[in-house]
C-alpha cells in the first residue's frame, strides 16, 4: 500500500512539474511606435495601444490626450507603466487629477458613459500603488503567465476629461513579459461619455 501512495505522489508531481515547464501560448504585441498627435475636444475611435513596460526601474508615462507614450518631462500624462504595475496622475505627490474606477467585468462596447466621481487615486507609501487596478490580472500558479482580467476601467485623466480601458494584453513578441496592451476610447470634449456610434 505505500509503495502505490509513493507512486501517485510521484506522478503528480511529475505532472505538476511538467505543467510548470511548458511554455503557454499567450497573445503578443508589439510596442506602438511613438506618434503622439493632440486627439483635441474630439471622441477617438477605440485605439489599441502597446507601452513597453519592460524596464522593472522605470515608470513608461501614457497621455490619452495625445494618444502616445510621453517623456518623463511631459507633466500631463494619465497613467504610469512599470512591468505589470499601473498608476496615475493623481493623488498626494502628483501633478494631475488623474484616477481610476473598477467598472467590473463586462464588455467594452457595453460602457457608453463613465463616472464623473468615485474615482482612487495613486497613493504614496509604501509604494506608487492604484488600489482601482492593482490586481488587473489574474496570475497562472503551474503558467506563470499573468492574463488580464476582463474588467473595464474609467478613467479620469490628468487635465479632468474621461476615457474608457480594458487591458488585453501583457507579453511582447516572444513572450517577454512587460508589453502592456490595453484598448481604450478618450473623451476630449470633458463629458463622461465614451460611446462609439
Amino acid at each position: 500500500m505505500p509503495a502505490i501512495i509513493i507512486g501517485a505522489v510521484t506522478v503528480v508531481a511529475m505532472v505538476l512539474v511538467a505543467l510548470t515547464l511548458r511554455r503557454p501560448d499567450v497573445p503578443t504585441y508589439a510596442p506602438t511606435p511613438l506618434a503622439p498627435r493632440d486627439a483635441g475636444r474630439a471622441l477617438t475611435e477605440p485605439m489599441l495601444y502597446t507601452i513597453d513596460a519592460r524596464d522593472p526601474t522605470r515608470w513608461r508615462r501614457f497621455s490619452f490626450a495625445l494618444g502616445a507614450a510621453v517623456d518623463d518631462r511631459t507633466p500631463a500624462w494619465d497613467l504610469a507603466f512599470k512591468r505589470y504595475e499601473i498608476i496615475t496622475n493623481g493623488g498626494k505627490g502628483y501633478a494631475g487629477q488623474a484616477g481610476l474606477v473598477d467598472l467590473g467585468e463586462r464588455r467594452f462596447d457595453d460602457v457608453i458613459a463613465v463616472p464623473t466621481a468615485g474615482y482612487q487615486l495613486t497613493e504614496t507609501a509604501p509604494d506608487p500603488r492604484n488600489a482601482a487596478i492593482a490586481r488587473w490580472y489574474t496570475y497562472g500558479f503551474f503558467s506563470h503567465v499573468l492574463t488580464p482580467k476582463p474588467h473595464v476601467w474609467a478613467v479620469r485623466t490628468s487635465e479632468g476629461r474621461y476615457a474608457k480601458l480594458e487591458l488585453v494584453g501583457y507579453y511582447c513578441p516572444g513572450g517577454e513579459p512587460g508589453c502592456v496592451t490595453f484598448r481604450y476610447v478618450f473623451q476630449g470634449d470633458g463629458s463622461p461619455a465614451v460611446a462609439v456610434r
